[in-house]
């Protein structure tokens, strides 16, 4: 909701500079609502630890965001602010998947090795 107020509200200067303050503000954002909600973590991983580490992937749905604006202005003649802030929720959704999928069952910690009880008959 953040990102598509501040895209449309700055779309008069342009879909990427409307981009960028849309991704910026929403990321820091979810990182710290992440932070302290979904990882139960404020009071172990600090405000600036929980940005940097949320930066990475929110550099990259930005920079594919970007690119697909920079698409969507090349090939159509004046788009509305509205189909360009469609669209990059629409990529930005596809990279938070694509991250929820990867961290839940890609990159997720191998589970220790149960101990067994060697020599019990």
């Amino acid at each position: 909701m953040l990102y598509a107020v501040l895209f449309l509200s700055l779309a008069p200067l342009g879909g990427q500079p409307a981009n960028l303050a849309g991704a910026v503000a929403s990321s820091t954002l979810a990182n710290e609502l992440h932070r302290r909600s979904t990882f139960r973590a404020g009071a172990r991983v600090g405000w600036l630890t929980a940005q940097w580490a949320g930066s990475g992937i929110a550099l990259a749905g930005w920079a594919m965001s970007a690119a697909a604006l920079g698409v969507l202005e090349a090939a159509v003649v004046d788009p509305s602010p509205a189909t360009g802030a469609v669209l990059v929720l629409s990529v930005t959704a596809t990279v938070g998947l694509v991250r929820f999928i990867a961290l839940r069952w890609v990159f997720r910690p191998a589970r220790p090795a149960r101990p067994t009880l060697a020599g019990a008959a």
